[in-house]
């Protein structure tokens, strides 16, 4: 496990006010008790795609520990190829569901609050040597610019997926979830036809413009918000940085950014959860220096709607620097703490730090922030 921080980081942190945090958040029928979600992390645990009793238990300790809001590891919808590790959840099929609501309600006796993220992974292909033993579909049969992989989603790929998307949200409200994500970030399906190195259709799900290569997000959103009715929360998570491609940018400027939010807030979705490497960088510095919004905060001002913000929280140095082990440091929490106060987003999202610390959320609101663990890349291989 990596070292604490040391004394004089710890003094220095020890006064800083972190009340912000613990303020509570209600988004229609979801109320929290703090600022502060668990981001979504693959975790590859889950034998035959059936969640056990050592998930529920990794997610029950996370809200014991004091997290606000829980958002499942990805969990992917009924379609062929849509999951590229042999352990990644299934969210579909009653064994699944099954398992699902055991972990939902080990959470909620912990007083917790939960939402699965709802994933297709596309043509992105694991970390390991595992190959689904059916095509891998995507929109132009790309993984990144004129790198084939799999097949090109026909249209009625197309439409079976935005159904399996909508049933899969059915599924997520049956078994006691609070809220559901769609993961439409970090190069996988949705974010494949966002993105135009792997979107060169040439039909009516492409086009020159992002606005236009985002109908099928539009689509499944619309056929998502028919599913679970108005009062359930949508989440969308978003990035412009793509594992294929870490310097990708879907929308240079704000005006690009509104012409593509904003059809998927009007479609219905209710929090943006943007996703960056840095939490602390702002996301078009030639318009706001080094001061500026970052992407959720420009995800807020542009639509109006409720943000969580995300990178690198609770790490110290760069984004892929935690894998080499470099993470003892508790980064960055008055840069936070301003952010939330000056209402830039709403909720932030920790992912690594709460992956080796299931108590970093309630030694952050003791102030024991000598006491706070870094990230351990070991711990990518058990469930804490």
């Amino acid at each position: 496990m990596s070292a604490n921080v040391n004394t004089s980081q710890s003094d220095t942190k020890q006064s800083l006010d972190t009340s912000v945090l613990f303020q509570p958040v209600k988004i229609k029928s979801l109320e929290l008790k703090n600022r502060i979600v668990m981001a979504p992390m693959t975790r590859n645990m889950a034998p035959d795609g059936i969640p056990n009793q050592s998930n529920a238990d990794y997610y029950r300790r996370r809200a014991e520990g004091g997290v606000g809001l829980i958002l499942s590891e990805g969990t992917v919808i009924d379609r062929p190829g849509s999951r590229n590790e042999p352990a990644i959840p299934f969210l579909f099929g009653e064994s699944a569901l099954s398992g699902w609501k055991g972990v939902v309600d080990e959470v909620h006796t912990a007083g917790g609050h939960m939402g699965p993220q709802i994933w297709h992974v596309g043509s992105v292909p694991g970390m390991s040597e595992w190959k689904p033993d059916v095509d891998v579909e995507s929109p132009s049969g790309l993984i990144g610019p004129d790198t084939p992989r799999g097949v090109a989603m026909s249209e009625s790929d197309i439409a079976d997926a935005i159904t399996a998307y909508a049933q899969a949200a059915v599924n997520a409200k049956s078994v006691g979830f609070d809220l559901l994500e769609l993961h439409a970030a970090h190069g996988y399906l949705i974010d494949q036809f966002f993105w135009q190195a792997t979107n060169i259709r040439a039909d009516s799900w492409s086009g020159n413009s992002l606005p236009e290569r985002s109908r099928f997000a539009i689509e499944v959103i619309k056929a998502v918000r028919k599913a679970v009715g108005p009062d359930f929360p949508i989440f969308l998570r978003l990035s412009q940085w793509k594992q294929q491609d870490y310097t990708a940018k879907l929308a240079s400027t704000p005006q690009e950014m509104e012409a593509w939010l904003s059809p998927m807030a009007e479609a219905g979705v209710d929090v943006f959860h943007c996703s960056q490497r840095r939490f602390w960088e702002p996301e078009f510095a030639d318009i706001d220096g080094a001061q500026g919004l970052n992407f959720a905060g420009w995800a807020k001002k542009l639509t109006g709607k409720t943000t969580v913000s995300v990178g690198s929280v609770g790490l110290s140095g760069e984004f892929l620097a935690a894998f080499g082990g470099e993470s003892s440091e508790s980064r960055g929490l008055e840069n936070l703490v301003q952010r939330l106060e000056r209402e830039e987003f709403d909720l932030i999202a920790v992912g690594r730090a709460l992956l080796s610390d299931p108590l970093w959320v309630e030694k952050v609101r003791r102030g024991d922030n000598d006491k706070l663990m870094g990230f351990d890349p070991s711990d990518l291989g058990k469930l804490i």
